[in-house]
């Protein structure tokens, strides 16, 4: 999905009190995002992100009657507009300052210590998008890249699985970069809550190692966030397996951006030859 097939999505929609034309796109990935006056609108990728936008609103409300600071949903109900589900928000105040891992930490800190909603919270299911961001690169990448991501994907299925956890399961953000936090007036508040699921909180806290190991967090940045939470997750034994997972479906989201983007082939080519290499060592950078 392009900006221009979203942007008439959108159109279809009506949601807006505007001309779709002149809504201003913050983000094109798995959703496009726009935003016109006080509103913000998610347009899902195709069919298949309809039960995750449905369970996004309902983690919306959730986190809104715990008083957690987060992104409120503007309207309850999901739509399926011509194959594509859109959710409509409430736009936040412009940023006062960027967040800074020590944000995230505090809102993890809360998260965290929340007991599971009254309805079902999903696994973290990190690497289930592999096969369709695999399906969506098609012949831009090489088949034998491929056939690699998906071994690797069911050896780290099955390790996560057998884990022995340091810290509690329960509710967890599952994408927890500060990137998904937003510094307004009133203090950090969570955002992008689509993949709040109920598993390891380790999830949460390997994103940030990650971050710190592949894509050059200052050390003084990542101590300040395991400062703040209250423990470093690269003392668990486990650590190297969510790593490992979360590595191997960073580099498979790429890919599904490989054919139409030759910086994101060039992007998907240094991830899977650094992990075909074993070293931990070689950047990565945000896509």
């Amino acid at each position: 999905m392009d900006e221009a097939r979203a942007r008439e999505v959108l159109a279809a929609a009506g949601v807006l009190p505007g001309p779709a034309r002149q809504a201003r796109l913050l983000a094109l990935g798995e959703n496009a995002v726009f935003a016109a006056g006080a509103l913000v609108v998610k347009v899902g990728r195709d069919a298949e992100l309809l039960d995750r936008a449905r369970r996004e609103l309902d983690i919306a409300a959730w986190l809104e009657e715990a008083g957690l600071p987060a992104v409120r949903a503007a309207e309850s109900k999901a739509l399926l507009v011509e194959g594509h589900p859109v959710t409509v928000w409430h736009r936040l105040p412009d940023p006062v300052r960027p967040a800074e891992p020590r944000d995230l930490a505090e809102l993890l800190r809360s998260v965290h210590a929340l007991p599971s909603p009254a309805f079902t919270l999903p696994p973290r299911e990190l690497l289930g998008g592999v096969e369709r961001w695999l399906r969506l690169a098609g012949d831009a990448i090489d088949p034998a890249d491929a056939a690699y991501l998906r071994e690797r994907r069911d050896g780290f299925a099955t390790a996560a699985a057998a884990l022995t956890p340091h810290l509690p399961p329960g509710p967890i953000h599952g994408d927890a970069l500060p990137r998904n936090v937003h510094v307004g007036p009133d203090g950090p508040v969570l955002v992008d809550l689509e993949t709040f699921s109920g598993d390891l909180r380790e999830h949460d806290l390997v994103v940030m190692a990650l971050s710190h190991d592949r894509y050059g967090l200052p050390t003084e940045a990542y101590d300040s966030f395991t400062e703040v939470y209250g423990w470093d997750v690269r003392a668990w034994s486990g650590c190297s397996v969510l790593r490992g997972a979360r590595e191997t479906a960073s580099c498979a989201w790429v890919a599904q951006h490989a054919p139409s983007s030759p910086k994101a082939r060039v992007e998907f080519e240094r991830r899977v030859g650094s992990l075909r290499d074993g070293d931990e060592t070689v950047r990565w950078y945000p896509f």
